[in-house]
């Protein structure tokens, strides 16, 4: 239900003062629609002035305005930069938000993860998949570390995982432990999950191959060779 035009107006003239408000008034008066223009530009720009902190406001140049359009009675033909609209609009009864009809199945990991879990489900890549249950799982430890207080083991995750993905997403629970794949990172944060790469055994033994310096005694044996100076002509 919206307030009395004077009650409206009177709280308006607390926010502004009753200069203003008498300049607003005064608008209605000029007949030429551009010299109205000009001077509702005017008053807007004195409206800011007088009250700096309006600046910081959101969307506080179309507030204005409306306000301006309120103190005008709602009788007011400039060419404005945003729509003008009553501020009867701002007191109608507000839609009703839809709340969600079903609880989360486990309370520590809500409605997200069983979303996540939905989603995981129609990925047909198997890799794919497995990526994003070890994600979903990381997860879940988070959250439950977030909601309870305390570590989950690893294979306590991996049952809540099972549970409330119907059997469809698993994990073994030894590669799981050997990777520390549920991990957390030092910010307190899931880690992201690398896929581990194969490790080529030869490369491993070449330092050639793999890039490094090799050993401590490879390097004495490189180390003891001297590097022999060109011999110079006869003269």
């Amino acid at each position: 239900m919206s307030l009395p035009s004077p009650h409206k107006h009177e709280l308006l003239q607390r926010e502004y003062g009753q200069s203003t408000f008498q300049l607003v008034q005064t608008l209605r008066t000029i007949e030429d629609k551009a010299e109205r223009t000009r001077r509702a530009h005017q008053i807007v720009q004195l409206i800011f002035r007088l009250n700096a902190n309006l600046r910081d406001q959101p969307d506080a140049q179309q507030k204005v305005w409306n306000h301006l359009y309120e103190m005008a009675d709602e009788d007011l033909d400039v060419d404005s930069p945003f729509p003008l609209t009553s501020l009867a609009q701002l007191h109608q009864q507000p839609k009703r938000v839809p709340y969600p009809s079903k609880s989360p199945k486990l309370k520590p990991y809500g409605r997200s993860v069983e979303a996540m879990i939905e989603k995981a489900l129609t990925l047909e890549d198997p890799a794919e998949r497995e990526q994003a249950t070890i994600a979903i799982g990381r997860t879940m430890k988070f959250l439950y570390r977030s909601y309870s207080k305390e570590n989950a083991k690893d294979i306590t995750i991996l049952k809540h995982l099972k549970e409330l993905s119907g059997g469809k997403l698993e994990l073994d629970p030894a590669q799981v432990d050997a990777q520390n794949l549920f991990e957390f990172a030092t910010n307190g944060r899931p880690a992201p999950f690398i896929v581990p790469q194969p490790r080529n055994d030869r490369s491993d033994r070449d330092p050639r191959r793999s890039g490094g310096g090799g050993n401590r005694r490879d390097k004495q044996r490189r180390g003891g060779k001297k590097r022999q100076e060109p011999q110079q002509p006869p003269q």
